[in-house]
């Protein structure tokens, strides 16, 4: 019900766009989150973003550099990665907030379900 793309290959420094589609049905009243997982690593919360894009969270290590936004009119969300580093190579998903207009969106795992299938970035030194 989610696809995340955009993902690829790319060098330090360089920036990438992701996307998350809804598919099936639309998420409008729902916040939305991005959550990425390294090989050997936990799943880690990125960013997240409330149903109406009026608020948004993110995770210590993207402070600064990522920025998350949604076009409900295309039930898409946004995650836009600048100065890529080589530790942000990852699988990145997008999960939907098991609430309906809440506030604030969950940076916990169990906060989310419709997970979608995730796209991979990896950032070359």
């Amino acid at each position: 019900q989610l696809q995340a793309s955009g993902g690829g290959l790319v060098q330090t420094g360089d920036s990438l766009r992701l996307s998350c589609e809804a598919f099936g049905r639309a998420f409008s009243d729902n916040a939305v989150g991005w959550f990425r997982q390294a090989p050997g690593k936990e799943r880690e919360f990125v960013a997240a973003i409330t149903w109406d894009g009026g608020s948004t969270r993110y995770g210590d290590s993207v402070k600064g550099r990522f920025t998350i936004s949604r076009d409900n009119a295309k039930s898409t969300v946004y995650l836009q990665m600048n100065g890529l580093k080589p530790e942000d190579t990852a699988i990145y998903s997008c999960a939907v907030d098991i609430r309906l207009y809440g506030f604030p969106p969950p940076t916990i795992i169990s906060g989310y379900r419709y997970w979608g299938q995730g796209t991979l970035v990896t950032v070359s030194s």
